[in-house]
């Protein structure tokens, strides 16, 4: 009979600190004044803060509960009202005509690589408009464009580390195409077809790339941003541990519809206590769906909140590239400062698409408020303007990269369009590591069935028919 231990008597290797070392509070040496020898001592006290250790001191400016430690008295009874405060500012470096207005702002970027980057931006834009047809067409059970939101996406991703983690919603094909995904991983994605890293098994646009650091998106509205957080904090603690790990950062996106779930505020929160690196993007497009920012919210934007979170946090232009790309260089070394924090940008921009290929937007917003912002302040109109008075772009330039960008995606949608599906086995794979006996049971019970009516289900997609089932 094995002997229990009892308390006081555990073996050594069960006598481990819950935490790490690192995460036991600094010890730091303080003057004591003795009252009797008049002569200091050094005491090592811990340097953590404890709610206990505050106190309301004898004649106090200032509020010193835990909950408000820096808050004056005032003997006047005053509500706040948000009326009395100005919005906050949106930063831009370029304007709608491709001026510079930011004077301390200075391109960090070769003329190729602005053009690579602005080639990503025209060929999202395209696909958009090809694979928003091609589902109207019934080649394609759905679609989300990202039309009017191309800088944010380009933008934020061309100033992230290829090593940093990134969490998307739905709309960022512009931060995969930036990372490297190319046209036929996003095709054979979106026909589901063997060749699609995630085997068919998402609906369309729910991307993922483990290669490029990018999860996998979900369709549940904001789930990703508690997720973020907690892979911040994997980060920090991995670092904390090994600080030879080079620092790295999450970038999370969101819309400002997921900025109502209760999910955004679960993720700012532990992000804000926990002292997480990331780097929350919320693209304020003005529409949740059908429901327009008016009736979404009370306050000034979703800024604000961070404000609230204790995060540092700025508001962006999203129709200006430079000034996308300037603010998320910038928060992501604010993110990795300290030890880890978490930093929030919202960038103002414009939905110019329906809310996806289910949705008809016209039904709850005028056609012509569309047609003067595409006309007005386009993202990619915004950086041409801006490429063209530096003289490294023009109109033939223009026009023979979109006829070239065309090409390229319809070859690619043609090859990805005739690939078979991935094999019938795959339904069964990778829920457990290896297949268990009431699995393989059930393959047999399928492959018995297709074999009795052959005649019932078309196969031949499939990669390997029913004989995938035999393996």
């Amino acid at each position: 009979m094995k002997r229990i231990c009892r308390s006081g008597q555990r073996p050594a290797s069960l006598l481990r600190p819950l935490t790490p070392t690192t995460h036991q509070p600094r010890l730091v040496p303080i003057a004591i004044q003795s009252s009797t020898t008049a002569t200091a001592t050094t005491q090592t006290v811990p340097s953590r803060r404890h709610a206990s250790s505050f106190s309301q001191r004898p004649d106090s400016s200032h509020v010193m509960f835990p909950g408000a430690v820096k808050s004056a008295f005032s003997n006047s009874m005053i509500f706040e009202e948000p009326s009395k405060y100005d919005a906050l500012p949106t930063y831009r470096a370029v304007d709608q005509n491709g001026q510079v207005v930011d004077p301390s702002f200075k391109p960090d970027l070769s003329d190729e690589k602005v053009i690579k980057l602005y080639h990503d931006m025209l060929t999202i834009s395209i696909m958009d408009l090809i694979m928003f047809e091609a589902q109207r067409q019934g080649r394609l059970s759905f679609y989300m464009v990202s039309a009017g939101e191309e800088a944010v996406c380009v933008g934020s991703a061309s100033a992230l580390s290829p090593e940093d983690v990134v969490f998307c919603q739905y709309r960022e094909q512009g931060v995969f195409k930036q990372r490297g995904f190319t046209l036929s991983d996003f095709m054979n994605q979106l026909f589901a077809n063997h060749k699609d890293h995630g085997k068919g098994r998402n609906m369309p646009v729910h991307y993922g790339s483990k290669e490029l650091n990018i999860h996998t998106i979900s369709s549940p509205l904001a789930t990703q941003l508690p997720q973020a957080a907690g892979a911040a904090y994997a980060l920090k603690i991995q670092r904390m541990q090994n600080p030879t790990v080079p620092p790295r950062v999450v970038a999370a996106y969101f819309g400002e519809g997921a900025a109502s779930e209760g999910d955004f505020h679960a993720a700012l929160n532990i992000a804000a206590t926990r002292g997480c690196p990331a780097v929350f993007i919320c693209r304020n497009n003005g529409y949740a769906i059908s429901t327009p920012t008016l009736e979404q919210y009370r306050g000034d934007g979703i800024a604000s909140r961070g404000l609230g979170y204790g995060i540092d946090t700025i508001r962006v232009d999203g129709n200006d590239f430079w000034a996308v790309r300037e603010v998320t260089k910038r928060a992501r070394k604010l993110a990795l400062q300290d030890g880890g924090k978490p930093v929030l940008i919202e960038a103002m921009t414009y939905r110019v698409s329906h809310h996806s290929t289910s949705d008809d937007s016209f039904a709850y917003r005028a056609k012509v408020e569309v047609e003067d912002w595409k006309r007005r302040d386009n993202p990619i109109g915004r950086l041409r303007k801006w490429m063209e008075a530096k003289g490294i772009w023009d109109e033939n330039k223009e026009r023979e990269t979109r006829d070239s960008i065309r090409r390229e995606v319809l070859k690619a949608f043609s090859q990805a369009e005739k690939e078979k599906k991935p094999a019938i086995r795959t339904m069964f794979e990778d829920v457990y590591e290896e297949l268990t006996p009431e699995i393989k049971a059930q393959m047999k019970e399928l492959k018995e069935h297709l074999e009795q009516f052959p005649d019932e289900y078309d196969l031949g997609d499939f990669e390997g028919g029913k004989d995938s089932l035999a393996k």
